[in-house]
């Protein structure tokens, strides 16, 4: 595990873009594992960027998304599609057809997660996976006490999460209950693994994911074991950590 400590959120979303960007560069048609939330937004604006300037090319690059929230329609403006639309896929040249978003409105969801799994496997699987953590170390939506093996399927979501996204609707009644994600097992099969986090709000989390016990309560525990893994903190994010465990970028 490799851990990369910033100044600031903008130093790390700078961070995080040129890790992608060298990506793209060295395998053009890229398999991106891509996040939500507020996390990854300026990783997500320096992207557009450095596309509008040339830098990066996305035309044959293949994403997937972590998650969805269930029964959310795609038009609605809290959902990940929405999301991802307007702060990456609107603005840069991707193909439409190799953008990959959990349907959250499917009428049958096992098979929608059985196809959606099988999607990452037939491309090859997901070259660099882009996470954020929740407050209780979730990653995607896979909560406290989930299965690691898990691949990509259905999950309650905790009512820690639910407040934590309520910011993000009217009142926290409108936060959907339930979201299909990508599970440990298929975040784990990822071949690279970045993992980014700000604020102080996620140094505990961020402390158990580096050294506490690998258990389904701590979900992000499970990076531990996998053999590419970069964490890109900001200071405050890293304030739990050792000195000697970390690189200033």
């Amino acid at each position: 595990m490799r851990i990369i400590v910033c100044e600031n959120y903008e130093e790390v979303s700078k961070k995080a873009a040129q890790m992608i960007l060298s990506q793209v560069t060295l395998k053009p048609n890229s398999v991106l594992g891509l996040a939500t939330g507020s996390t990854p937004i300026g990783m997500y604006e320096n992207l557009v960027k450095l596309n509008k300037n040339g830098d990066i090319d996305f035309s044959e690059v293949r994403t997937f998304n972590l998650d969805e929230y269930y029964k959310l329609p795609k038009e609605s403006d809290q959902s990940y599609h929405y999301f991802m639309y307007k702060n990456l896929f609107d603005h840069i040249n991707i193909n439409p057809e190799n953008i990959h978003i959990p349907n959250g409105m499917t009428a049958d969801v096992d098979a929608e997660c059985e196809r959606y799994d099988k999607l990452i496997k037939e491309a090859g699987g997901v070259d660099i996976q882009v996470l954020g953590i929740g407050n209780n170390a979730h990653i995607g939506f896979n909560e406290p006490t989930i299965n690691f093996e898990k691949g990509t399927h259905l999950v309650e979501l905790e009512e820690s999460t639910i407040e934590a996204n309520s910011r993000f609707f009217d009142n926290i009644e409108d936060v959907p209950k339930k979201a299909i994600t990508m599970g440990v097992g298929s975040i784990f099969k990822s071949k690279k693994i970045m993992l980014i986090a700000t604020g102080e709000n996620k140094a505990e989390a961020i402390y158990n994911t580096v050294y506490g016990k690998v258990v389904p309560e701590v979900p992000a525990s499970i990076l531990q074991f996998h053999s590419d893994i970069v964490l890109i903190l900001d200071k405050k994010a890293a304030k739990l950590l050792k000195k000697e465990d970390y690189k200033i970028a």
